[in-house]
């Protein structure tokens, strides 16, 4: 994750707006999943729940997985992607854990209690490297809502913006904010 953030290649912003999306990969496990997680709306009404039983923590990681929707979304905060990437792409050794990405895939695609069809096991690494595929032009989608001098600082130094980020979800905004407001000095 952390190198496909921290491109030094020269900027290259496709134009969202000229009608040419992504790369697109075969119609795959990862298309009908954003497709069906994107278009069910059922709302969460946690007033009635008392205890979790099995249903409800099958719909929790599914509730995780509709997440990665978020990414195709230009209208995302680009913190929100970052968030949904760490998690996507953590390490291996966190795989395991109950509500990683790996252990959401296994739960919606397997259980009988899902609100999504049936997929059975799905390969994490396939819908992982489909995902990789796209994750430079969704960000891209996100960051040409930004000044120019935005989209400069997050290729020059990603690193540094995500830290700003993780801090302060609003960093970003509050800069535009202030630039706004008080100009461009040396322009």
């Amino acid at each position: 994750m952390q190198s496909s953030l921290s491109t030094q290649a020269a900027p290259r912003f496709p134009d969202p707006a000229s009608g040419r999306g992504p790369p697109v990969a075969s119609q795959s496990a990862l298309s009908m999943m954003i497709s069906s997680i994107a278009e069910d709306a059922t709302p969460f009404d946690d007033a009635t729940i008392g205890e979790w039983d099995e249903e409800d923590i099958v719909f929790l990681h599914w509730r995780l997985l509709k997440e990665v929707g978020g990414l195709r979304d230009p209208a995302t905060p680009l913190e929100e992607k970052l968030d949904t990437l760490r998690w996507i792409f953590t390490e291996r050794e966190k795989e395991s854990r109950p509500f990683s990405f790996v252990n959401c895939l296994k739960v919606v695609g397997c259980s009988p209690l899902s609100p999504l069809p049936y997929f059975g096991r799905l390969d994490a690494d396939e819908i992982r490297d489909a995902i990789r595929c796209q994750v430079k032009f969704w960000l891209n989608a996100t960051l040409m809502r930004y000044p120019s001098w935005v989209r400069e600082a997050v290729l020059r130094n990603p690193t540094w913006i995500e830290s700003r980020l993780s801090k302060n979800p609003q960093w970003i905004n509050e800069q535009v904010k202030k630039h706004s407001v008080q100009g461009d000095l040396f322009a």
